[in-house]
């Protein structure tokens, strides 16, 4: 598929960007990212001489991996989790086995650094919400926390914690003000509504206001800071004290309100994956398509026309700028879509998002539509070479994805394209290779038959060809 695309438009060089002055070189960030996951490195070392540990850690298998390493069971089960969550441990058909990432994690900088950026993509599964929490409330926090870490990041050192909550509260209410919009055709019921709601309803739906709301925005700001403090993405300690003429500070009235006298900044590793970050989205936000504001389809399109490298990119920025979960979730419905071009493409931004889709990948490899293009994902996930994935289909497999694909030539390609991808079936003959496409049961079958007959240069190919694409229209064997 990606022979159909287009080369990409030059857009001009633009200078590698440079991080913040002050930020340590890459090797000392890897080396300050090996220092705080010693403990996950170290249980999927022991995992690894399990020679396949169980897929879930049981409590017989986590006390003796406690003995084995001198940790209490709770401090196993948190390395485990941040194990798998980095990549240095994967699951497999129901047992544990090392990540490729483990073999790298001694010589490879980079692979260290990206393990750590997934770690704090996933920073709420590494320390998960108290149990008390309203899930709604829970949510809202977690879509903030990238406006929180964007502006700690950019006041180059330590705010008040009253900052943050009350940047955290304007975000919240924006997110609620976001969820409760009403259509335009709806503004007749509004209207008519109005009245009765104003006096119960004002506000509601807006800023959290009261005392409760503020008092829960509270409990979940300290779990944010506590889980972001845990996977060394900043500090937290307490203010200064300043003399009686220093500068009165913008949190200070909330501050003594409170008694919280606490500051929080960014550690080099966490203000160095937040610059990374803000960059990618300058990046996409230049680009003539601006596609870091579409929706997944629009944005998949907007690549359609670029060679792999600047796609990717393009992917990294759009991703980088929403919750990893439902940009997942965003990528797999356009892969559900009618577009055969958008499922590969969907695919590919799922290979940019790596690990974190492991589980939605997972969930779909019984939908006939994206079964291919999933057990694909997972054999390179898993450690295959690109060039030999296709061993995880089975030949009724290989013959859909090739329909798939043709698919999409035929509706984003050029007729030379689809002569030369009769070249990648797997069937040696184009008798074979009908054959089992009218046996596939692909929806596309005869409008890609049909079109490979009319750019076939051989005439009596395409007789042939159209021949099938008739009996799969009427039902014939």
């Amino acid at each position: 598929m990606a022979t159909a695309r287009r080369p990409a438009v030059n857009r001009g060089s633009r200078p590698a960007p440079r991080p913040p002055e002050g930020t340590p070189p890459p090797a000392e960030l890897a080396r300050r990212a090996r220092a705080g996951l010693t403990g996950a490195v170290a249980i999927a070392h022991w995992a690894a001489a399990e020679h396949g540990a169980p897929g879930a850690l049981s409590d017989e298998a986590a006390a003796r991996a406690a003995a084995a390493l001198g940790l209490s069971e709770s401090e196993v089960r948190s390395d485990w989790d941040r194990a798998r969550l980095i990549g240095l441990i994967e699951h497999h058909a129901g047992t544990t086995r090392p990540g490729w990432r483990l073999q790298a994690w001694d010589r490879d900088d980079s692979a260290v650094l990206r393990g750590w950026v997934a770690l704090l993509d996933a920073w709420s599964l590494a320390c998960p919400a108290p149990a008390e929490a309203e899930p709604t409330a829970v949510a809202e926090v977690v879509e903030a926390v990238p406006q929180l870490l964007s502006l700690l990041q950019l006041s180059a050192g330590p705010m008040q914690i009253s900052a943050l909550l009350d940047m955290l509260r304007q975000r919240v209410a924006e997110l609620r003000t976001e969820r409760c919009e009403v259509p335009q055709d709806a503004a007749e019921i509004q209207d008519a509504t109005e009245p009765q709601e104003t006096a119960r309803g004002a506000g509601s739906a807006g800023s959290p206001d009261d005392a409760e709301d503020t008092a829960t925005l509270e409990g979940l700001l300290d779990w944010v800071l506590d889980a972001l403090s845990s996977v060394g993405a900043l500090t937290v300690r307490e203010e200064l004290p300043e003399g009686p003429d220093g500068p009165e500070s913008a949190g200070s009235a909330a501050d003594e309100a409170k008694g919280d006298s606490r500051e929080a900044e960014l550690s080099a590793l966490g203000s160095w994956a937040v610059w990374v970050k803000l960059e990618q989205i300058c990046v996409a936000a230049q680009s003539p398509a601006g596609n870091i504001e579409q929706p997944a389809p629009d944005m998949l399109r907007g690549c359609a026309g670029l060679t792999p490298g600047p796609a990717r990119a393009e992917y990294r920025a759009w991703l980088a700028a929403r919750p990893v979960g439902s940009a997942v979730t965003e990528l797999i419905e356009a892969a559900r879509g009618d577009d055969a071009l958008l499922r590969g493409l969907a695919f590919e931004a799922l290979r940019v998002v790596g690990a974190p889709a492991e589980p939605a990948v997972r969930a779909v490899v019984e939908e006939s539509c994206l079964r291919p293009y999933a057990l694909l994902w997972l054999a390179e996930h898993e450690g295959a070479d690109p060039d030999e994935a296709l061993d995880a289909l089975t030949r009724e497999e290989a013959t859909w994805l090739w329909v798939d694909t043709a698919a999409a030539i035929s509706d984003h390609g050029e007729s030379p394209l689809l002569v030369r991808h009769l070249e990648s079936a797997v069937q040696g003959t184009v008798p074979a290779l009908l054959e089992e496409v009218r046996a596939v049961g692909h929806p596309r079958t005869v409008q890609v038959l049909v079109a490979l007959a009319a750019a076939h240069p051989d005439p009596a190919l395409a007789k042939a060809v159209r021949r099938a694409a008739f009996q799969v229209h009427t039902g014939g064997a």
